[in-house]
């Protein structure tokens, strides 16, 4: 399995936001469902230390296994595990194969898997197929087959195959989303989101980058362009549509009610990258030769079965502020975040003049945010990472899952297809129904109550 993949590590996959200063007392995630779970990490880089700092807080929670192959992390992780007060976990660092004898030897209820992404789809095959439970960072595929390979393994296994995609506990979509169930938008048209996010630092830091070079033009020690940037070079996609896609899906029902039937995808030309090297580097740096083959802004318009339309964006190369761009549009009301704005129709202090969305955000929080909030503060990226981790670690206990192997396919397979339709001039490609009609009957399911 894992020969087919020639990489040299897999450590991380994302910075972690928010401070680690803020300590979060262990009692307060303490569990409804009365049991302990043991859960292993594979990939022990930034994103999963700072899941591991999270998951040592739970004290229902015990660390049984790491696995990495850079001695470096696997130290950092130790630290991070002792000094949340856990036993000293089991190590496997022998070369990139080692996580399947983790599998093979570690009696775990669930795999947390955070390396780089071309390893996610093998390494959550092998835990399914070893009778586990799988959370895997996104995306959790790359490809229209291995998408399927998920979702008939985890059929098979009968485990949990879920994305750790947290945006889709971010605080304001989850208020919007209950506007959207309490019908305040009316009926939806149209939900636009996306990953606009300059990361020209992080795709050339430590001096790496697709071919070598030592130049440094990033943060020292931080090292995602080790793999991240090689994606850019070979693939011409939106290379990261979860975050902008996963918050939007349960607005729509995707997968519950409704599905995704087709999509379109455009590309622009590449120059940020390029750019970025020559200002950086200069005209004969060996990087400034290099064809990117990724457009910088790729727009994807995707129809649903119920009329519904999504416009997702990908724009990671140039200068800009970070956005997700959402949009939520429906007969009775509109939602712009970037502009922080609302109207709802009969509601609104006047005609055809926006609202600040302050109020609304607010007087619909999520019940779930008014639960956790005080475990949220200080554990990530605004407070999703714990909703995200919590999530996962309550289906290992037996709560039902809130995001599924059909939500982690359905969101990752907008990147292959975009790939696609771009490469056929931008024509219409079929989205899979992952479901096979189990759509038109399913229930919605995340964020419902309070609870998950």
């Amino acid at each position: 399995m894992s020969k087919k993949i020639n990489r040299r590590t897999f450590i991380k996959t994302t910075v972690a936001a928010g401070g680690a200063a803020a300590i979060l007392p262990q009692t307060l995630f303490s569990s409804e469902l009365k049991k302990r779970v043991k859960i292993g990490f594979i990939g022990t880089g930034l994103r999963g230390q700072w899941m591991l700092w999270l998951a040592a807080k739970y004290p229902d929670v015990d660390i049984s296994a790491i696995c990495d192959v850079d001695n470096g992390m696997i130290a950092d992780a130790l630290k991070i595990i002792k000094e949340g007060g856990k036993p000293e976990p089991h190590i496997y660092n022998n070369g990139e194969e080692d996580f399947l004898n983790m599998l093979d030897n570690e009696e775990l209820d669930g795999v947390y898997i955070a390396t780089p992404w071309e390893w996610h789809h093998p390494m959550a095959i092998a835990a399914m197929k070893s009778g586990k439970h799988v959370g895997t960072e996104v995306p959790a595929a790359l490809t229209v087959d291995e998408c399927w390979d998920l979702v008939k393994t985890s059929e098979r296994s009968g485990k949990l195959c879920m994305i750790m995609e947290n945006v889709c506990y971010r605080r304001d979509v989850m208020a919007v989303l209950n506007m959207v169930r309490q019908n305040m938008f009316g009926e939806l048209l149209h939900c636009q989101g996306g990953y606009q996010h300059d990361l020209r630092h992080v795709k050339f830091n430590d001096g790496m980058s697709p071919y070598g070079g030592g130049v440094e033009f990033g943060e020292k020690g931080y090292s995602e362009a080790k793999w991240r940037t090689q994606h850019s070079v070979d693939r011409n996609g939106d290379l990261y549509p979860t975050h902008g896609l996963g918050p939007v899906s349960p607005m729509l029902n995707i997968n519950r009610g409704n599905r995704m039937v087709h999509l379109t995808s455009t590309a622009t030309q590449s120059r940020g990258l390029h750019n970025y090297i020559i200002k950086k580097a200069g005209k004969n740096h060996p990087n400034a030769d290099v064809d990117f083959k990724c457009g910088d802004i790729v727009t994807t318009v995707i129809k649903c079965a119920n009329g519904q339309s999504i416009m997702l964006s990908h724009d990671t190369n140039n200068p800009r502020p970070y956005s997700l761009n959402f949009r939520v549009q429906g007969t009775q009301g509109i939602w712009q975040k970037d502009a922080r704005s609302i109207y709802i129709e009969g509601q609104s202090k006047e005609e055809h003049r926006w609202d600040k969305e302050d109020d609304y955000l607010e007087k619909f929080d999520h019940p779930l945010w008014k639960k956790f909030e005080n475990q949220a503060a200080g554990s990530g990226h605004g407070g999703m990472d714990f909703f995200i981790l919590r999530a996962f670690i309550e289906s290992l206990k037996g709560a039902d899952p809130v995001i599924d192997v059909y939500d982690a396919v359905s969101m990752s397979v907008v990147s292959p297809l975009s790939e696609k339709s771009i490469r056929l001039g931008s024509a219409a490609v079929k989205i899979p129904d992952f479901t096979r009609g189990k759509w038109k009957t399913n229930d919605p399911i995340f964020g419902l109550d309070n609870y998950m």
